[in-house]
């Protein structure tokens, strides 16, 4: 029926989202320019970012560290902006400036 339909494609488009927490940042300049390459690239491949900057409070193993939360249609969205060529030439900017833990997880 149109319910079984309308779970079927809320589960199929399920959001997703890139958390990324960056330690250490050694180079805040080639940080800057995979930013001004790398926000263009996610906002072109659908991205919208819900979170930039340092944790005002960490509990338990948390690390006070840079962290940006970018939210996508789906777990495919997000994979395919990793991989491309936009999204490439801004980490080939960030060269190995920073430290990084990038996961993509899907919504609850």
């Amino acid at each position: 029926g149109v319910l079984n339909l309308i779970f079927l494609e809320s589960k199929r488009m399920q959001r997703s989202y890139w958390c990324t927490g960056y330690d250490p940042i050694s180079d805040q300049k080639a940080r800057q320019g995979y930013a001004k390459l790398g926000g263009p690239a996610i906002a072109a491949a659908g991205g919208k970012f819900l979170v930039r900057g340092a944790p005002a409070k960490t509990y338990e193993h948390g690390m006070m560290q840079r962290t940006v939360i970018t939210e996508w249609p789906s777990v495919e969205a997000a994979i395919a902006a990793h991989d491309s060529a936009g999204y490439q030439e801004a980490l080939r900017a960030l060269g190995n400036a920073a430290v990084r833990d990038v996961r993509v997880v899907e919504s609850a």
